[in-house]
């Protein structure tokens, strides 16, 4: 099986486990990830607030480039490539005189609009093939699925869950043999790109996130997005340091579950990468011998 893949920005810098992950996943699941050439920037996170028409033109090149690859999808597991990527293909297809204007501003045609397709959508797809080839138990983890805003949101965007009481990522979970536990805050906003901007806030947003999932009984919270990642990992440090009691709760990409029920090593995977040590999660889920000595930042 051969998908194209767009890892974005994220995913060659601060989320460097994202793409280690999901390349050591797909490789165990027989999937051929062909890079889209060339590609940029998708816009995420300023673009869209500043300019229409920049927002439009930045994805659409690269749809326009997965085009020319011969690509029939392409898979953006950052959830906001996913969304600007998204976003621009169906205002494209529903507007053909701005599908015009940016096919003159980009110089190329668009006459193919490629699918784009989530991370959620397509391991959700895969999870037959996720539970019959998981190899390391993880029945005794319990985790919180973590949505944020735009995995699932606007509904005639990410087609395919419920935008209010989604389902894919526990029925990934449960491929992976994990449990997923019941909350109240899975799709509640973790300040996106306000990290810089307004800390503060932030900070508040992730501690009520986080203490949810805690309170409901979850050892780690599974994301799909590096920027929630982020926002949840690094800033765990902030609320400590603001007296607060300590979460200390991991935060897992889902390809990592994944790839710790498929029996993909902590290094490969990049768990090693966390600011909070996933060690709660590798004792559940692996071997002694296994677990990282200490945690190494990027």
């Amino acid at each position: 099986m051969k998908i194209g893949y767009f890892p974005g920005c994220s995913l060659h810098a601060t989320a460097r486990e994202f793409d280690e992950s999901l390349k050591a996943v797909a490789g165990k699941l027989e999937v051929e990830l062909d890079e889209v050439h060339d590609w940029a920037c998708c816009g995420a996170s300023s673009a869209h607030a500043t300019n229409h028409l920049l927002s439009v033109s930045l994805p659409a090149r690269t749809l326009a480039l997965a085009a020319e690859q011969g690509l029939e999808q392409v898979l953006a597991p950052c959830a906001a490539c996913y969304s600007r990527l998204a976003v621009a293909r169906h205002s494209l297809s529903e507007d053909g005189a701005l599908r015009q204007r940016v096919a003159k501003v980009l110089e190329r045609p668009l006459d193919t609009l490629v699918p784009v397709v989530s991370i959620l959508s397509w391991l959700k797809a895969l999870a037959p093939e996720i539970e019959r080839k998981r190899t390391v138990p993880l029945g005794e983890l319990k985790v919180a699925c973590y949505y944020g805003c735009l995995l699932v949101r606007p509904p005639e965007i990410a087609q395919g869950d419920d935008p209010e009481m989604p389902t894919s990522m526990e029925a990934i979970v449960q491929a992976a043999g994990a449990k997923s536990v019941s909350w109240r805050m899975g799709l509640e906003c973790c300040g996106g790109g306000f990290s810089v901007a307004r800390p503060p806030s932030v900070v508040r947003l992730g501690r009520a996130i986080l203490g949810d999932a805690k309170a409901a009984g979850a050892q780690a919270l599974v994301v799909g997005c590096p920027m929630c990642h982020s926002n949840l990992d690094f800033r765990q440090r902030a609320m400590a340091q603001r007296g607060e009691p300590d979460i200390d709760i991991p935060i897992i990409f889902l390809t990592e579950l994944v790839g710790l029920a498929l029996g993909i090593s902590v290094r490969e995977l990049g768990l090693h990468r966390h600011f909070v040590n996933p060690r709660a999660v590798l004792d559940l889920a692996l071997t002694p011998k296994s677990l990282p000595e200490k945690r190494e930042q990027v």
